[in-house]
């Protein structure tokens, strides 16, 4: 990671993706967002990851999209730096990869990370599970699609199922919902190995 970022945030740095994806997923939340679709699709003949976080948050005009890739540009106002989408950016573009924000105001945002996985500053995916999970369980509001593959297999955890398994009466927050997610999302990551 350049000194430059190092510096910014105290000489520490995001080390697992999953880590950008809560930060730029919570862009997502801040902007109104109802309903977020992260995914994470792995290629290992291609040596490609491909990370799409879609959102029906109040999306951006071009001129936001221009700049925020920029640390220094930030809409928050408990700091002055906005950190995540120009890490994300530039952990897909030093291996090699792309890095893209489509967004249209009203409509919502796409942000597309893809990474060379076989190069030297590949930083590894992390938890993506006990990141999803937190997700569903601090924003219970909220709606999720996690889809997550590997070559030719795939998961899929829509909590808007949930929603219509659980009915009305049992939020995504309760700690036996939690526990029930934390067990399928870890046994649909098995079954991708």
């Amino acid at each position: 990671m350049p000194e430059f970022f190092k510096w910014l945030v105290g000489g520490e740095d995001i080390r697992e993706l999953s880590l950008n994806v809560m930060d730029v997923t919570q862009n997502s939340i801040t902007a109104g967002a109802r309903l977020i679709e992260i995914t994470a699709e792995e290629d290992t003949v291609q040596k490609l990851l491909k990370i799409v976080i879609r959102d029906d948050g109040s999306g951006m005009t071009d001129e936001q999209v221009e700049k925020v890739t920029n640390p220094f540009y930030t809409t928050r106002t408990t700091r002055k730096v906005g950190l995540g989408v120009p890490f994300f950016k530039m952990s897909s573009e030093q291996t090699g990869g792309s890095f893209s924000i489509v967004s249209e105001p009203g409509t919502g945002t796409t942000v597309t990370a893809v990474y060379h996985t076989d190069h030297i500053d590949m930083t590894p995916l992390g938890d993506m599970n006990e990141t999803v999970l937190l997700l569903v369980t601090c924003n219970p509001d909220l709606d999720f699609i996690y889809r997550r593959s590997v070559d030719d297999g795939a998961y899929t955890l829509d909590t808007r199922e949930l929603r219509e398994v659980l009915g009305g009466d049992v939020p995504l927050s309760s700690p036996d919902v939690a526990d029930w997610i934390r067990a399928y999302l870890r046994e649909q990551e098995d079954s991708l190995k």
